[in-house]
């Protein structure tokens, strides 16, 4: 996997270095926990930032996974 991409409030954002299946069910987890939780993301290009999404019940997020080159 060379990323996985989010977009979160109409935003893009992107995640390095994960497996989509464990980002998916992060983002499951937190949704349903009664208790505030963040996804560290990063924001940006050519210079990138953390950032934290806040994930909750009725938030609009979406997961895209981007191939490598050896997985296309």
């Amino acid at each position: 996997m060379k990323r996985i991409d989010i977009v979160y409030g109409g935003r893009m954002y992107s995640i390095g270095g994960r497996e989509y299946e464990d980002v998916k069910a992060e983002i499951a987890k937190g949704v349903a926990s009664k208790k505030p939780r963040w996804l560290v993301v990063n924001d940006g290009e050519g210079h990138l930032r953390e950032a934290h999404l806040l994930l909750i019940p009725g938030v609009d997020v979406a997961v895209i996974p981007i191939p490598g080159h050896d997985e296309e």
